[in-house]
């Protein structure tokens, strides 16, 4: 099986739900492949200044590496900053991540939204 074919639609009809694992973190599901479990989807991420200020040198979350997926990643609105490589990214920012690549932890400043891709090998 794959992706479902879609045309067009309004992607505003699809309510953000929070993200389990990341408080203040919230998804749309555009496209999911029920058997890799590979998905497309909107991420917003709420405003942290408070946090990026506070918490930048220490930050509280941790280095990331996904093992078992590619991620893409394009920020369509707001900034990101990545602690470890200490940069700013802004929209217009494109990250393409093969499995075991390390990144993050992120404070998002300005809140952000991105369009994530996850291909599950």
């Amino acid at each position: 099986m794959a992706k479902p074919e879609l045309d067009f639609f309004d992607t505003e009809l699809i309510p953000w739900k929070s993200i389990e694992s990341s408080p203040g973190q919230y998804e749309k599901i555009l496209s999911k492949d029920p058997e890799t479990g590979s998905f497309t989807r909107l991420i917003m991420s709420m405003p942290d200044l408070h946090s990026s200020i506070q918490d930048y040198k220490s930050p509280k979350g941790k280095l990331l590496c996904h093992e078992d997926h590619w991620e893409e990643v394009f920020i369509l609105k707001g900034t990101l900053i990545d602690t470890t490589l200490n940069q700013t990214f802004k929209a217009g920012s494109y990250a393409c991540r093969p499995p075991g690549m390390k990144h993050g932890p992120f404070f998002h400043p300005t809140g952000c939204i991105s369009f994530e891709v996850k291909t599950f090998v």
